[in-house]
């Protein structure tokens, strides 16, 4: 009951700032009205109402000049094809995952999430200041796209499975949804992935579709129910260290911008980022402490077996990536590059601080 109720407030929710009429019809010919599609239902915490966010500061930054309307997964087009109406013009802009795109771009993983890569934090210092957004930009060009950083869920779970794993052998025959590059790893250490939006994984976890399945952290896994169907969450993070979620913008459109919306567009997508890194931050917190106190979830991490394999796996998938794909070698190379040198500072910077925090029991 708790999650139908909630899944029916997500489709009752206000439409966003495309729903309030303009002012004069002066001001309506001077507007530039986009259509943002996503992949995400409506109003979905965190995912949805990021989107929202961004299109609430693009007007406000804009003045009113400009306008998006956005649309919840399966209003305009399927959840799944957000990249293809954007780059066909259906839509001037969409909100979803790079890594669900990588049939199309395989080289789009790695702007989501690398398993055993860099962190938040490391991500967008490449993405902003270590060539990862020109390299996005120059792939998704060839495809009628301008792509950016609207949003980042930061570091994700493992997931949630039926049943306990205690030993690599325990994961043979899983079926577990999980997109991406670990998807991949996975499917190598005998589990069988598929890849699903969000409005399929309770069900498919209640009818035995799926065994286990990797979504978000504790805020999003909470709202779509996941702990009322499995009995096990994971906290060993590998899979997701980071995860970016994309604002593509049709080239078409984004060329016909003026300078100073393209800013707008550019500085919004800048802020929606960091709004949405703070809030999940705060959110899981909140959520975590929801699930284990209040319904008796049982954290659990994997076995070293398991996560050794799963590194193993990790580097030879991408390693085969990027010997079958240039343009995955081109943006792994650069990733690459980047991770080794932020790795040292990190080590002497935040995990050095939180180990000596945890020693002392600060």
């Amino acid at each position: 009951m708790q999650r139908r109720n909630f899944l029916k407030t997500l489709g009752a929710g206000a439409a966003g700032v495309a729903a309030a009429p303009f002012v004069s019809t002066a001001k309506a010919q001077e507007t530039i009205t986009w259509d943002m599609v996503t992949s995400w239902p409506r109003n979905f915490p965190a995912l949805g109402t990021g989107a929202n966010e961004f299109a609430q500061r693009v007007e406000a930054l804009s003045g009113g000049r400009m306008r998006i309307r956005v649309h919840g997964a399966g209003e305009l087009v399927p959840a799944m094809e957000v990249f293809d109406a954007v780059a066909a013009g259906t839509a001037e802009m969409g909100h979803s995952a790079a890594y669900y795109w990588r049939g199309k771009v395989a080289a789009s993983q790695f702007f989501t999430a690398v398993p055993f890569g860099m962190n938040t934090t490391e991500t967008n210092a490449w993405l902003y200041h270590g060539g990862g957004q020109e390299l996005w930009d120059e792939i998704y060009a060839k495809h009628n796209l301008k792509p950016f950083a609207v949003g980042n869920t930061g570091t994700q779970m493992a997931g949630w499975f039926k049943k306990e794993i205690n030993s690599l052998s325990d994961m043979q025959g899983i079926r577990l949804r999980l997109p991406g590059l670990a998807g991949e790893a996975m499917n190598r250490i005998g589990v069988t992935t598929v890849n699903m939006p969000a409005s399929e994984i309770f069900t498919s976890l209640q009818t035995g579709v799926l065994d286990a399945a990797d979504w978000v952290g504790p805020y999003n896994d909470m709202a779509l129910g996941l702990h009322q169907v499995t009995d096990y969450y994971y906290t060993s993070v590998w899979n997701e260290p980071s995860a970016v979620l994309e604002g593509t913008v049709n080239l078409d459109a984004w060329n016909a911008l003026p300078d100073d919306l393209k800013a707008v567009v550019r500085e919004a997508a800048k802020a929606s980022n960091l709004s949405m890194i703070s809030e999940f931050a705060y959110r899981n917190a909140q959520a975590l402490e929801t699930l284990v106190e209040e319904h008796g979830v049982q954290l659990r991490t994997f076995p070293e077996d398991v996560m050794q394999a799963l590194y193993e796996a990790s580097m030879e998938v991408v390693q085969a990536q990027v010997d079958g794909d240039p343009e995955s070698k081109q943006v792994y190379d650069s990733y690459l590059a980047f991770q080794k040198l932020v790795r040292p500072f990190s080590d002497i910077g935040e995990y050095a601080y939180l180990k000596s925090r945890d020693a002392v029991g600060a």
